[in-house]
């Protein structure tokens, strides 16, 4: 987690990181235009993670909910930098939350 925290200082993605590691990663960065557009083109249930954890940030509830459906999950109670960090270390660990 250090490590990917750390490529936050450049201007792209570590190289050979997932689509959903890199949508988190422009998230990061306030970038969330660009984590969006990631985000719903990949049609897995990470990538309807991502995407519903960008739209309950976004405040858009009813439509994060869609998406925590979606990837078989419900919708958590923790603040979005939990979720972000809990999202982040399931994806490098291989084991989504």
């Amino acid at each position: 987690m250090d490590e990917f925290k750390a490529t936050l200082n450049g201007q792209h993605p570590p190289p050979g990181v997932t689509a959903s590691l890199a949508a988190m990663w422009y998230d990061a960065k306030g970038e969330w235009e660009q984590a969006h557009t990631i985000a719903q083109d990949i049609p897995t249930s990470e990538g309807s993670l991502v995407h519903a954890y960008l739209h309950r940030k976004e405040g858009d509830k009813w439509n994060a909910q869609y998406w925590y459906n979606r990837a078989g999950q419900p919708m958590p109670g923790l603040s979005l930098e939990q979720e972000w960090e809990d999202i982040v270390q399931g994806f490098l660990s291989g084991k989504p939350m």
